[in-house]
């Protein structure tokens, strides 16, 4: 056995050894939190029968003195019995709430022991906010099924998922990588805070989330309220009006059966009434339109935004975040409970997308109950309109600083990688792909510095070329993202990742996989041109051409990508096109070999220096019953 296997089967053991302490501590939650359960439910039930027997008693006690005809007690004995069910209701929905919660809190941790067996097939994907033209992202297993948001992603409103997709997508600035990765140390440890922070989160999960939808609401210009005074006075002058009618009607009817003529006044205020609200109806119904699925939204960010504020953090960044939302005598999670409470009454009137509550339209014909709510809606705009993006993007923010977090608490052998001033640069020790499970996962070093410097690998199919590719691509958008990489230690420049990997066919656009692949290398080489550090990964060259163009192909492009001071590595089977480039000294071989055992071909994952020296599958096809020539040069 060589050193180098050794060495990784000795890290690969040190590595479940720190994961498993993290998955026992998820297991020991998931039991506690399922205790708790149990505690939670029979507390309820306990309330829900205290409720029945209260409401029972309450209701033979005042009929008893009603008919004894007490009414002093009656007067006193009501309000007890209402304050007394009222205390009983706020407890139940308090012990409700709780039981809700830990429900959050213990599928939290039973997702986080899939994370750690690598059975994602379960959670969100991302696969909406993938760009097809993007230049990794389809390559590296970012989003989609088994990806790397599916691990990550622990945030539970729609502009969290938004932010981490980016962050995904695009290398950060130097000094925005280090002040992340403070404030992901920070987070680390904090399970407790994390997890409650999730699931207060988890408690207003919307999928039909229309975020966006929201943002541009608040972003438009109010209407009603630059006409406050006059439609304020109008509405509590009819108010009046409209009330002392119906009073008026009723006192007529019933004493003077005078069910006409006294029904005249009533009638034209009501109407007055009718011609107001179908006047600014056009402007309730836009409110309700554009909010009936945003409170849910609201209620999300009021949660995490309460967690928040009753932080403690240390980092720069956690405070300047925290700091969003504390201002002095002013509260966002406050001010976004306030506008919660207005829409979720307002919401009563209904619209032609929503039913209406009958008893609202008749309280809203008498006493112009839009108006008001229109106006507190349109004051809340006023107010806070310049706040709510950067709240919402705060909230993000805290969310994806919290997965990664959470990334990091799971995986305890990550490093995070050092990011080096000069250009072109990458080490990795120990890398591995963390996505691959740990006790099959298989480590490598790898070195490569210098402007103009290009990797060659070689090996035969399964020997693990791509995957070494994709670990690289993954833990490059890990580290540039500010996130620990699976490796035992790093440094990396700050560069632009480009590959040109899955290329496919595409059928609706009549684009065929090597046409796809001549775009991906046209646009490598226009970024190579444009000056910007770039590190490419090519994955089996002009795989839809024959072998001949293909070897032509092949290192025509390997010498321009080296004219260019290009930097960055390729896999080939090609080994007459590896050998040929070595020897011009444009590329540096590496490569993945394997050995045949038993009839069966077996590889060790293991990169080692020079060009792919097994022939082991011409001993397989022997072994299938195919006669190899060994001559065919003669031919």
């Amino acid at each position: 056995m060589s050193l180098c296997l050794l060495l990784s089967q000795t890290t690969s053991l040190s590595i479940n050894h720190q994961n498993k302490n993290s998955v026992n501590i998820y297991q020991n939650n998931l039991q506690q939190y399922q205790d708790r359960l149990l505690k939670l439910a029979s507390t309820q039930n306990q309330l829900s029968i205290l409720r029945l027997v209260a409401f029972i008693c309450s209701a033979v006690l005042i009929t008893m003195l009603a008919n004894e005809r007490q009414v002093g007690w009656v007067l006193i004995v009501v309000p007890l019995c209402l304050l007394g069910f009222g205390v009983l209701i706020r407890r139940y929905n308090r012990v409700a709430y709780l039981k809700r919660h830990t429900t959050h809190l213990k599928e939290i941790n039973a997702l986080e022991i899939l994370r750690s067996e690598n059975k994602l097939s379960g959670f969100p994907t991302g696969q909406a906010l993938m760009r097809r033209d993007h230049a990794y992202v389809a390559d590296l297993d970012i989003f989609g099924s088994h990806s790397l948001f599916q691990m990550i992603n622990r945030a539970t409103t729609e502009s969290g998922d938004i932010l981490l997709a980016k962050w995904l997508s695009e290398p950060a600035a130097n000094e925005v990588i280090l002040e992340r990765q403070q404030a992901i140390q920070e987070l680390t440890p904090q399970l407790d805070w994390r997890q409650d922070f999730q699931a207060s989160g988890m408690h207003f999960s919307n999928a039909e989330s229309a975020y966006h939808k929201l943002l541009t609401w608040v972003a438009q210009p109010v209407q009603l309220l630059p006409h406050q005074a006059k439609y304020l006075v109008a509405c509590i002058i009819l108010s009046v009006l409209s009330t002392a009618a119906a009073a008026y009607y009723l006192v007529q009817a019933f004493t003077a059966n005078n069910f006409t003529t006294s029904l005249l006044p009533l009638s034209i205020i009501l109407t007055i009434n009718y011609l107001i609200l179908r006047k600014i109806k056009p402007i309730a119904e836009e409110i309700i339109d554009n909010t009936h699925q945003n409170i849910k939204i609201l209620g999300g960010y009021q949660a995490l935004i309460t967690k928040i504020e009753s932080g403690t953090f240390h980092t720069p960044i956690l405070r300047q975040l925290q700091s969003t939302f504390r201002q002095q005598h002013y509260s966002a999670s406050g001010e976004i409970n306030k506008l919660k409470k207005i829409l979720e009454i307002f919401q009563l009137r209904g619209s032609k997308r929503s039913d209406s509550n009958k008893f609202y339209l008749v309280f809203n014909l008498f006493w112009l109950l839009d108006i008001y709510w229109i106006l507190l809606t349109e004051k809340w705009k006023l107010r806070n309109r310049s706040h709510l993006s950067d709240w919402a993007a705060a909230v993000s923010e805290f969310e994806v600083l919290s997965s990664l977090a959470g990334f990091a608490y799971s995986n305890p052998s990550f490093t995070f990688p050092t990011i080096q001033q000069e250009p072109y640069f990458m080490h990795f020790d120990q890398l591995g792909h963390p996505l691959i499970n740990p006790e099959s996962r298989v480590c490598n070093d790898f070195h490569l510095a210098g402007r103009g410097e290009i990797a060659m690998i070689t090996g035969s199919n399964m020997a693990g070329k791509s995957t070494f590719l994709r670990t690289l691509g993954v833990n490059l958008a890990l580290a540039l993202m500010g996130a620990p990489c699976c490796a035992t230690s790093g440094r990396v420049s700050n560069m632009k990742v480009f590959t040109s990997m899955r290329t496919q066919d595409n059928l609706e656009e009549g684009v065929s996989s090597f046409y796809a692949e001549l775009k991906r290398i046209e646009q490598l080489l226009n970024l190579i041109r444009s000056g910007e550090a770039i590190f490419f990964m090519l994955d089996e060259m002009f795989k839809g051409t024959n072998s001949q163009d293909r070897h032509k192909g092949g290192f025509s492009l390997i010498k321009q990508l080296s004219e260019l001071n290009a930097f960055g590595m390729i896999s080939t089977h090609d080994l007459a096109l590896a050998k040929l480039a070595g020897n011009h000294a444009i590329v540096t071989n590496f490569s993945f070999n394997s050995e045949i055992q038993r009839g069966e071909m077996l590889f060790n994952y293991t990169l080692t220096e020079g060009i792919c020296q097994d022939f082991n599958a011409s001993e397989l096809m022997k072994k299938s019953g195919i006669k190899i020539l060994t001559d065919i040069e003669d031919l």
